[in-house]
């Protein structure tokens, strides 16, 4: 992983490399690394509307904002509201297709940091904790009224406390949409292992809405390593040209999911010990992989290191 003050310029090299068809695409720098433009990305942006590809409405979400009084009491709000502006006016979204809301500051307090750990969203759906967003109701008006065939579905505080759901990981999942129209609700085992949330997926399953299927996989290593199916959202909708203008290299298969297994073998330690990290040889290996990968990829220098 890049140490912060890198990450950023790593990954606008790493998107560049990978949608370098600049005739195509656009990759924009990271916002000012400054307290007004705390920036946490897609885990705190939904779209909403018809099909994937088609112009939706952009729900920006936020913890507080630079005149804002309703703050966290307990955690620091990690998305500004001018943020999440800039963001979308960098990117040129359509006024009348963007959404701006606050997160409920009492669910930051209660552990809920990103959007994406009190609710997810998928075409006309969004399925949220009852507690989710300061002055709800208000905000579920407006998006009824640009989202035609708005849907949203509520969770309980009564069956699902905010803690069940930071716990479990309940809306940290994909919400799918299948080949017939309904839907797949895509869960880590934290949410079938839990016997009131998976009272609760029964009940939804069987109530008349959207989501017609749970699919549950244990993803463990993953979120103990703070990845949740949540971090999959995010979708690039491509045409065909613009499919064959990125980087064919990144495009997943068994021959480069073979070369990248080979990868991890050769340069992924079995154990790391406290001892281990004020090893240089880490250090070293660490670069080693990273170097080697930029080749695997053909992504040329992304990741450049100072000796």
């Amino acid at each position: 992983k890049f140490h912060r003050a890198s990450e950023a310029p790593g990954t606008e090299r790493l998107l560049r490399a990978i949608f370098r068809d600049e005739s195509r695409f656009a990759v924009h720098g990271a916002l000012p690394q400054v307290a007004m433009f705390g920036d946490e990305g897609a885990a705190n942006h939904n779209r909403l509307g018809g099909d994937y590809g088609e112009p939706g409405l952009q729900l920006f979400i936020y913890g507080r904002e630079e005149s804002g009084a309703l703050v966290p009491a307990r955690y620091p709000a990690r998305q500004t509201l001018e943020a999440s502006q800039a963001v979308a006016r960098l990117n040129q979204v359509d006024p009348q297709r963007v959404m701006f809301a606050q997160q409920n500051p009492a669910v930051i307090d209660q552990g809920v940091f990103h959007n994406d750990v009190i609710a997810v969203s998928n075409r006309q759906v969004l399925f949220c904790h009852e507690h989710a967003f300061l002055h709800q109701q208000t905000l579920f008006n407006a998006l009824a009224e640009k989202v035609p065939g708005f849907t949203p579905l509520v969770v309980p505080a009564s069956e699902v406390s905010v803690q069940d759901a930071v716990e479990t990981y309940l809306f940290n999942s994909q919400l799918l949409s299948r080949d017939d129209g309904a839907m797949v609700l895509v869960l880590p085992e934290e949410s079938r292992r839990h016997e009131g949330v998976w009272r609760y997926l029964n009940t939804l399953l069987a109530a008349d809405n959207p989501v017609s299927e749970l699919k549950v996989f244990d993803l463990r290593e993953s979120m103990a390593n703070g990845g949740g199916p949540a971090c999959l959202r995010l979708r690039v909708v491509l045409t065909d040209d613009e499919r064959q203008a990125v980087n064919p290299a990144v495009m997943m298969n068994d021959a480069l999911f073979t070369r990248l297994n080979e990868w991890v073998d050769k340069y992924y330690r079995d154990r790391l010990t406290q001892e281990d990290l004020v090893d240089p040889q880490l250090l070293r290996e660490g670069r080693e992989a990273l170097d080697e990968l930029s080749r695997l990829l053909s992504l040329g220098n992304v990741y450049p290191f100072q000796q």
